[in-house]
């Protein structure tokens, strides 16, 4: 491997936050810079016992902060990942090994959620019914009025440690609720410094804690202590359906995996082609392919795909790829050698089935190029299972409409997907017509804003929506109250 620009000669030795105290244990996690290997930070192995006692604290502190003063500490919030943005992209970078470029804009994503969310504290979303609207009427209205739960259990994946986070605690702000976290072990450093950022915006430090440890020794108290009304997960689909046995009554919110298609259709100029291939590409490689809503599969109608698969290759093979840490490397690390080994075997599987390899300057470690892979048949496990690095796969599919709806279909997720099409009728049949949460048009499939409604359904969850407003809504119980008033 090249040389390194490992630009930390510390180790963070973090601790938990519970109750606003720093919390260490005997037994730690090591963090390691998928890079490299080197141990970067190092957690606490916490306990079943240490959440239990952050669930306990939380559910016996009611928050009294107005619309205003929430509003206030979600936009200091902002400021200050602005002002940090440095530390915080240099850190997601070690943890997570996606490039600089990459884990600036996450900074950036996550300054978008907090300005949603302080928005949204504003507004009451309270209804009115006047009561006389029937020959039973009477001279009443009834209101309604949303309130906090006691507990959120808030369980979080390793490919976006800052925005994904902040999904889930910035909505739980907003609505006045209390929060217990638990970071994968895989990335849990950047966790840490968002509740010091939030402590700082002047968030009560038992309305977001965050706890440590590995999902055998931690997970279950995540899910079944009895002072949890609500457990919001992004992950994968056999942790996410555990979690659904597991959690019984309480409300659950589960983003799980993507297998999103990028649909390219064959009423495209030469032009078009070249801005759909700028797409696919920028879909598939973006934060290193570990986005539940990037594209996992390419289907180009074959009276284009001649067309087409050159100007992807073209666009793959401009990516600079290496040393995470080099502000001109454009696609950095996975998460670690075994994800990296495991996405280049499914390409030499599809390619045992007839796909053809165009690129593969080779594997070094966690380091995957973006590998194009062009005929890969569409049942094939490269593009059948979520493939959760920057591989380009290359599916062709017949000129006929309903076939390709067939195709994206045939996977068992359906979270996202992108049409590429300059045709509005056939735009509407897409939109109508595939199975997922949500259909961009001349878009990635992962486009969105971070207020917007998010999810997916099948094994892509189980239909409850993120983004800030959606969130807001799960996050809090409709109480409804009526009271004499006359005409």
């Amino acid at each position: 491997m090249k040389d390194q620009t490992m630009s930390t000669t510390e180790i963070r030795n973090e601790g938990m936050r519970i109750d606003g105290k720093v919390v260490f244990t005997e037994d730690t996690i090591p963090v390691l810079y998928p890079y490299t290997n080197e141990v970067v930070g190092t957690v606490p192995a916490g306990t079943a016992e240490h959440a239990r006692q952050a669930f306990e604290i939380a559910a016996n502190y009611t928050p009294k902060l107005t619309r205003y003063e929430r509003s206030q500490i979600l936009h200091r919030a902002s400021e200050l990942i602005g002002e940090r943005r440095d530390y915080l992209a240099k850190w997601l970078t070690l943890e997570l090994g996606i490039c600089h470029q990459h884990a600036i804009y996450e900074t950036k994503r996550a300054q978008d959620v907090y300005q949603f969310a302080a928005a949204e504290a504003l507004k009451d979303d309270g209804e009115i019914f006047s009561c006389d609207l029937t020959h039973n009427g009477k001279a009443r209205k009834i209101f309604t009025t949303r309130e906090p739960v006691r507990t959120i259990s808030a369980i979080t994946p390793f490919n976006h440690p800052l925005n994904m986070v902040s999904h889930k605690i910035a909505p739980a702000i907003a609505t006045n609720n209390c929060m217990v976290c638990k970071p994968t072990e895989l990335t849990p450093l950047t966790a840490l410094a968002l509740a010091d950022i939030l402590y700082e915006a002047g968030l009560p430090p038992q309305m977001f804690q965050v706890v440590t440890g590995l999902p055998a020794d931690i997970g279950d108290e995540m899910i079944t202590n009895d002072n949890i009304d609500i457990i919001t997960f992004t992950g994968g689909v056999p942790v996410g359906k555990m979690i659904a046995t597991k959690a019984g009554y309480k409300r659950t919110a589960l983003e799980l995996g993507g297998n999103d298609p990028l649909i390219i259709c064959n009423d495209l100029s030469d032009a078009d082609l070249d801005k759909a291939a700028t797409i696919a590409v920028a879909g598939a490689t973006g934060n290193s392919g570990q986005r539940c809503t990037a594209v996992k599969r390419i289907l180009v109608q074959e009276s284009v795909a001649d067309r087409f698969v050159p100007l992807v290759l073209e666009k793959a093979k401009s990516i600079k790829f290496g040393d995470p840490q080099d502000p001109e490397t454009e696609l950095g690390c996975v998460i670690h050698d075994k994800a990296a080994e495991l996405f280049e075997q499914r390409v030499y599987l599809a390619e045992r089935d007839g796909a053809e390899i165009l690129y593969h300057p080779g594997r070094q470690g966690a380091l995957l190029p973006p590998i194009v892979v062009d005929k890969v048949p569409h049942d094939s496990e490269l593009v059948m299972e979520e493939t959760f690095g920057p591989i380009v796969p290359i599916v062709r599919v017949p000129d006929n409409d309903d076939e390709v709806m067939a195709i994206s279909n045939s996977t068992e997720f359906g979270l996202s997907s992108g049409v590429c099409t300059n045709d509005l009728n056939r735009a509407i049949a897409y939109i109508n017509g595939l199975n997922v949460g949500t259909c961009n048009i001349w878009e990635q499939p992962g486009y969105r804003i971070e207020m917007s409604p998010f999810g997916g359904i099948k094994d892509s969850g189980n239909g409850v929506k993120e983004g800030v407003i959606e969130a807001m809504k799960f996050f809090t119980n409709v109480k409804t109250y009526s009271l004499p008033w006359p005409g």
